[in-house]
């Protein structure tokens, strides 16, 4: 039997046993409250936008907060592990999405977690994608006054687990320092060699494609296309979760200590807490924990974006003040078999706060007019965090019109756009960079009884926000510009006193004491001049 199809029928069997043994839970997991009745069914905001911005001559609006939900942090998933941070990505299947006659919208999701539970150090959590169905009513008492109750429902359904080309369960432990894994076919893959059980337990020896996950796209074909932080390599898995395809990004790319390949990322497993490369940063390519953090597709299917989380660490990376040039890369995957860079960009992030620090992005968004939504943020300030108030959460624009194309002359070993400081070369054009929506509106957030900064509480938006899908409202109106919902969902790192990995078999509590919930905001936006400009890249 091919080893894919054996993969399909061993996760339908575990499928079936599971939903006999909970098919009541999977019946009652609409976590976020009951939808109101149909009559309340409406818009939920009002018809001036609230911010608008133009980039290369296209206009957009958003015109407010439409819809809020959450998960709980103690659900699990059919192979009772932590459903955990599932919104590093999310991809919106546009063939399910539908308004309903009471006017409530419906739709399913795949959502993608990235590597577990690993505040207290990295373990042999298995990567894998979720699947739900989404339900939600916009109403229209939002409006502040008297904060609505959630009107958004997610409803968990399935989950297909990620092997290497072999079979082999991938893994989310840091990967080796030095060395790789081979197959024919593949560029060398970052590998994890651990002892035991991944988890702490006795056990050999064992050694697995260990990977990140950060961006996600379903091809046409049911594939899933993944991006990771540690090669920083693009993936296609089967839609059985079998890996076909890596794709290594150029050597100015790959992270390099000692003059050579080095795939970790300073992240030791829990049970090997010492365990640091050396020296802890790379010299070159992807800075830790920075890697290809966007992933989207153009609309016709045909090219792949992917994005840099901020500048490596040749042209300003690591730090904060400096890391202002990341780079996006275009593939042509026209032959899905043998994808080719076409294009490359640089995108200078956004300062915040003091202007002295750049905003990392979390995910992009490509626009059927060649434009791309950024997720841009800062980072430690919000649930989960120390400090509370987030200074830049914003979705922007970008346009890469008359941005230089960097594929090739800048993509050798040590290739650098940016000097140390983060001043790009004189010789090359940036993307336009355009703001636009920002998360931190109290204005907006009051709506749902939800904050930036103030109190610690379980209505104070999470830190992290890293995904990003667009789906069209529909409005009857034909001469009204085409609305959208722009959907966000948070990562709560798993974070949660009641947690289980190793299906269900390791059992951890956090130490921060907390218990955060997956947050979910649907904004309405609209593009003001171009009534086919917006329509969403998911096939």
């Amino acid at each position: 039997m091919d080893p894919d199809r054996r993969v399909a029928r061993l996760q339908l069997s575990h499928h079936l046993i599971y939903y006999l043994i909970s098919f009541s839970v999977v019946l009652s997991a609409s976590w976020a409250g009951a939808i109101g009745p149909s009559k309340q069914c409406g818009r939920a905001v009002g018809n001036a936008p609230i911010s608008q911005t133009t980039c290369s001559g296209q206009r957009y609006d958003y015109y407010g907060l439409a819809a809020y939900g959450t998960v709980p942090s103690n659900a699990t998933d059919r192979y009772g592990d932590t459903l955990g941070g599932f919104g590093s990505a999310v991809f919106f299947d546009q063939s399910s999405w539908n308004k309903g006659q009471d006017g409530s919208y419906h739709g399913m999701i795949w959502a993608m977690p990235d590597r577990g539970w690993n505040t207290n150090g990295t373990l042999n959590y298995q990567s894998r994608i979720h699947k739900f169905s989404i339900h939600l009513c916009l109403a229209p008492d939002a409006s502040g006054s008297h904060p609505s109750p959630p009107n958004m429902n997610l409803t968990y359904l399935d989950s297909v687990l990620l092997t290497g080309p072999d079979g082999v369960p991938t893994t989310s432990l840091d990967a080796d320092a030095t060395g790789f894994i081979s197959y024919d076919g593949f560029p060398p893959l970052p590998r994890a060699t651990y002892d035991g059980d991944g988890f702490g337990g006795p056990g050999l020896t064992n050694v697995r494609i260990t990977l990140d996950c950060e961006g996600l796209v379903v091809d046409s074909d049911g594939a899933f296309w993944i991006s990771d932080e540690y090669g920083p390599y693009i993936y296609r898995f089967s839609k059985y979760g079998k890996m076909l395809l890596a794709i290594a990004p150029p050597p100015a790319f790959r992270p390099l200590r000692n003059g050579t390949v080095s795939f970790s990322g300073a992240e030791p497993p829990m049970f090997e807490p010492d365990r640091f490369p050396r020296p802890l940063d790379p010299t070159a390519g992807r800075a830790n924990n920075q890697g290809l953090e966007g992933l989207t597709i153009s609309p016709d299917g045909r090219f792949l974006y992917a994005m840099m989380q901020s500048a490596m660490n040749q042209e300003g990376g690591p730090k904060k003040k400096t890391r202002r040039q990341t780079r996006i890369l275009e593939y042509d995957i026209s032959d899905k078999n043998s994808p080719t860079l076409s294009h490359e960009f640089v995108v200078t992030l956004p300062p915040y706060g003091d202007e002295s620090k750049a905003a990392v992005q979390s995910e992009i968004h490509r626009l059927s007019n060649g434009q791309l939504l950024i997720l841009a943020r800062d980072s430690g300030f919000g649930r989960g965090a120390d400090e509370t108030e987030s200074k830049y959460r914003h979705v922007d624009v970008i346009s890469t019109t008359g941005a230089t194309n960097l594929a090739g002359k800048w993509d050798s070993t040590n290739g650098s756009i940016a000097n140390a400081k983060g001043i790009l070369d004189p010789n090359i054009t940036a993307a336009t960079y355009c703001p636009f929506l920002d998360f931190n509106l109290n204005s907006e957030l009051k709506k749902f009884g939800l904050h930036n900064g103030g109190p610690k509480d379980d209505r104070l938006l999470n830190e992290k926000w890293e995904s990003l899908a667009l789906v069209p409202l529909g409005q009857e109106d034909s001469n009204a510009n085409p609305e959208y919902l722009l959907f966000s969902f948070s990562d709560n790192d798993f974070i949660t006193q009641e947690g289980y990995q190793n299906s269900g078999r390791f059992r951890y509590s956090d130490k921060s004491g907390e218990d955060i919930d997956t947050q979910i905001l649907a904004f309405l936006v609209s593009h003001g001049q171009h009534a086919a400009a917006m329509h969403n890249a998911e096939l």
